[in-house]
């Protein structure tokens, strides 16, 4: 723009407010936009508006105040041209304008303020060159002072530097009347001085407050090289405070301070951080590209954030393991009833750590039912080994970036899951729990599990390299937990990696004392309660087990004693003191301490109620909260409740569920079978019946390929053996059975209830009905040949919980009966078989002599076919 050019400025301009900075006239600063009135301006008149008067917008500082209001504008303001606009939509709004200054203005008033202030302005002076500067011999003789003092600031400068040369160019040509604008923009001046400077409208008064602050920031520099040695240093320095002072405003008004100082921080804390070379020489470059950044630019925000994750890994720290073996031992007894294959995996690997050091950790995968504890025992081995822990949530992932990181070129870019771990622990050793590793989707972004293929290797992970760090990371000290409900949705790279340990449900027994141990104490501290108030003795805790959950984990035996100790609290609170006195005075003046607290939003005393609650919690159950008077108590309740079967059906109502299936066995074509899901086992009733029909055999449930098959070999054997039930070769040719599998909306599939589909067809076409405490399981050929299933520990757990006593198993099983508690195999029957003959002899009452013959030996032998012949 010549400056020669004569331009007014409307009488109405809208007004950009700007804290802790001023903008002159002739000079070019950036000014962030953060506030919502100010990015309503940049909308609706800067990015709509088509003509060069849109661009012209008055700039008026804010005095410094409390307020939020358009109050303490100051009078005078600058009107500037919008030259250019940057900024982004993600993760917020946030804009950049890049603005010249005009003129000076008087702002008479504010004649609009929404959606942002318009103000009603007077124009101060133009930009008209004046025509003869030797017209006022005291202001020329001012303006050459003035010049030769900004000459010798140039002189203490380095002039090869480009931001030198071209300030040495703009005191030679830039116009007088803007020569003090312009210099008062470079300088270091407060804000208050600054002002004073915009108020000069006056050529000579403006000259005359500008030079004392040119002349002191050049006595500054002197001072400085004098101090100092390394004159190239100090320049350079010099150069970065002009930048810095004179080309950013900011509402913060520390911005200026804490960049440099934070770049000094930084090379500290890179000295401080030990890490490899690599990554030391990575740093210290990407430091050298943010010091010669300025602030405004997008680049200086994604360097900085990517130096501080640089000096927040924990590049070398590590913590001191514990590894004394009774104590932790002692620990996970302590936390955790049973599982012990996780326990003794645990000792194993503290013992090996005791033999040599150097081990790296070992990568575990917890496969069991939910609310069985693995996620609690990952927590619990941190807690034994004295490492920190971290939870990495993996259910619903479906973006490989979330693992390995986005690249930094991307808006919003962030590491990986790991890397953030591992930056929040500040340890290289840490317990790092990768949850519900089962629930890894895949999708246009990359499969999370694959990703994981590197996370997970022994072999690899010494060298883990995040996309956003660019830069390889030693994982192989971390100790990888991993948990999943089941091991078919896992790819078969990613679970060869880990070392799967099976966490299976809990029996009657050890439930019993979970909630002896953990379940109550813990609901009563939660509650305010103790054990003083309220009783619960095992035979209830019993109770609720058997009637009002089934289920492989504890998670709703947990909500039920809840809900009882909810009960219970009901009855304390209505107990009947007319003056409140069983509440005791100390109760009282807590409950005003937090409605103050509450009143006056006073956080620091609502977070000491809170440690003193969270230290209360952990403390043991009988200890007294301080909100309940005991003493008082007894006079108006029976003290403790004692928690029976009348007032656990009273609080949780009718029971759920039923001991035993006999009302559904009691007739013919109905039998129990075992099956295996995610969540543990289940107990399923298999029921037929015969109609008249075509001879076909229909099959209703939802069932997959595999249990169909299994229906038509047991219907072949069937057919094959029809004799040895007394049935006609022919008995299926005006009859059709259709078999049911309860819970039609739930898909079933599997070998394993073929033994089960027999039995059903051989009772409904003998009418002879099932044994109703017999469950079975098991695959069979067309020869009645009985092979082995898997799943066979959960199979027995939840027929255990249905209350049956007699199972019937493949004998080839046997060797998984080794991990069923003794308490279990106690209270059921087993029945192990090699034959479908076998089966039926175990599954109906007083067994079934048509299909065996007793020897002379008094052994049973099954009759076949060609016997028959």
């Amino acid at each position: 723009m010549s400056p020669n050019t004569n331009i007014t400025i409307p009488k109405k301009l809208p007004l950009l407010i700007v804290y802790n900075g001023v903008l002159l006239p002739g000079s070019t600063i950036r000014i962030p936009v953060t506030t919502v009135k100010s990015i309503n301006l940049v909308r609706s008149r800067l990015m709509s508006g088509s003509q060069l008067t849109s661009t012209v917008i008055g700039v008026v500082t804010k005095e410094p105040d409390n307020e939020k209001s358009l109050k303490n504008l100051h009078e005078i303001g600058t009107a500037g041209v919008v030259v250019q606009v940057t900024g982004t939509n993600w993760p917020r709004p946030s804009y950049t304008l890049l603005v010249t200054g005009l003129c000076r203005f008087r702002l008479d008033s504010i004649i609009q303020e929404h959606p942002y202030p318009v103000g009603a302005v007077t124009q101060l002076d133009d930009i008209k060159e004046i025509s003869s500067e030797g017209d006022d011999t005291q202001l020329a003789e001012l303006i050459t002072e003035f010049k030769e003092a900004a000459r010798k600031l140039i002189e203490l400068l380095d002039v090869s530097v480009p931001a030198v040369a071209k300030l040495k160019e703009l005191v030679d040509r830039v116009p007088s009347r803007h020569l003090a604008d312009v210099v008062a923009a470079l300088v270091k001046a407060t804000l208050p001085e600054r002002l004073q400077v915009l108020d000069a409208v006056d050529i000579a008064t403006r000259i005359r407050v500008t030079l004392p602050l040119l002349l002191r920031h050049i006595q500054r520099l002197k001072d400085v090289r004098e101090a100092a040695g390394d004159e190239t240093g100090n320049k350079e320095n010099q150069i970065v405070k002009i930048s810095r002072g004179g080309r950013n405003l900011s509402p913060d008004p520390e911005f200026e301070d804490d960049g440099e100082d934070g770049i000094a921080e930084f090379e500290t804390k890179i000295k401080e951080a030990n890490m490899p070379d690599d990554a030391r020489k990575a740093a210290l470059k990407e430091l050298g590209r943010l010091k010669r950044m300025a602030p405004h630019m997008p680049e200086y925000s994604m360097t900085r954030n990517y130096l501080e994750l640089m000096v927040d890994l924990p590049w070398s720290a590590t913590v001191r393991e514990t590894c004394n073996i009774g104590k932790a031992r002692a620990d996970m007894d302590a936390d955790h009833y049973g599982m012990e294959k996780v326990k003794r995996r645990v000792l194993e690997y503290l013992a090996v750590r005791q033999l040599r050091g150097d081990l790296k950790g070992p990568i575990l995968c917890f496969v069991g039912p939910p609310g069985v504890g693995k996620t609690s025992i990952a927590k619990s081995i941190a807690t034994t080994l004295g490492r920190p822990y971290q939870r990495i949530s993996l259910g619903g992932i479906s973006d490989q970036h979330d693992i390995r990181g986005h690249r930094r070129t991307y808006i919003g870019a962030m590491p990986g899951r790991v890397i953030q771990a591992l930056r929040n622990v500040k340890a290289k050793n840490p317990v790092l729990l990768l949850d519900e590793v089962d629930k890894l989707g895949s999708g246009i972004h990359g499969d999370p599990g694959a990703a994981l293929l590197e996370v997970l290797d022994p072999e690899q992970n010494f060298a883990f390299t995040d996309t956003y760090l660019g830069l390889p990371f030693d994982l192989s000290q971390v100790l990888f937990v991993a948990t999943a409900n089941t091991l078919s949705s896992i790819p078969t790279p990613l679970m060869d990696r880990m070392e799967v340990i099976h966490v299976p449900g809990y029996t009657q027994e050890e439930k019993i004392m979970i909630g002896q141990l953990h379940l109550l104490p813990k609901q009563l501290r939660e509650h305010g309660l103790t054990s003083d108030i309220m009783h619960v003795p095992p035979e209830s805790i019993a109770t609720v087990i058997g009637e009002y959950t089934r289920e492989a984990g504890v998670r709703t035996l947990e909500r039920k004693i809840g809900a009882l100790c909810r009960a219970v609290a009901v009855q304390v609170a209505e107990a009947k003191p007319e003056d409140q006195a069983a509440i005791g005075e100390e109760g009282v003046k807590a409950d005003m301490v937090v409605a103050e607290a509450e009143e006056k939003g006073d956080n620091t005393q609502q977070e000491e109620l809170h440690k003193e609650g969270s230290q209360a919690a952990g403390d043991h159950a009988d200890h007294h909260p301080p909100l309940i008077n005991l003493t008082h108590l007894k006079e108006y309740l029976d003290l403790p409740v004692q928690v029976d079967a009348k007032m656990i059906h009273d609080v949780l109502g009718p029971p759920i569920f039923q001991s035993g299936l006999s009302g559904r066995v009691s007739v013919p074509g109905v039998a129990v079978g075992l099956a295996w899901t995610p969540v543990g086992g289940e107990v399923m009733v298999v029921e037929a019946s015969r109609t008249g029909g075509d001879g076909g055999l229909t099959l209703t449930g939802q069932l997959g390929s595999v249990m169909q098959e299994s229906a038509k070999i047991a219907m072949s054997w069937v057919r094959q053996h029809s004799f040895l039930i007394g049935l006609e070769k022919d008995f299926m040719k005006d009859g059709e059975i259709h078999m049911h599998f309860p819970a039609g909306a739930i898909s079933k599939d599997g070998p394993s209830a073929g033994v089960t589909i027999l039995t059903v067809l051989v009772s409904l076409l003998s009418q002879r009905c099932v044994r109703p405490d017999v469950a079975m399981t098991g695959e069979i050929t067309l020869n009645g040949v009985v092979l082995p299933v898997g799943g066979i520990k959960e199979k027995v757990m939840a027929a255990h919980r249905a209350g049956l006593t007699t199972l019937v198993l493949p004998a080839a099983n046997k060797k998984d009966l080794a991990d069923i508690s003794n308490s279990v195999l106690n209270e059921v029957e087993v029945v192990l078989v090699n034959t479908v003959e076998e089966v039926l002899q175990a599954a109906f009452e007083d067994g079934f002599s048509e299909v065996f013959d007793e020897d002379k030996d008094g052994e049973s032998v099954s009759k076949s076919p060609m016997s028959k012949l």
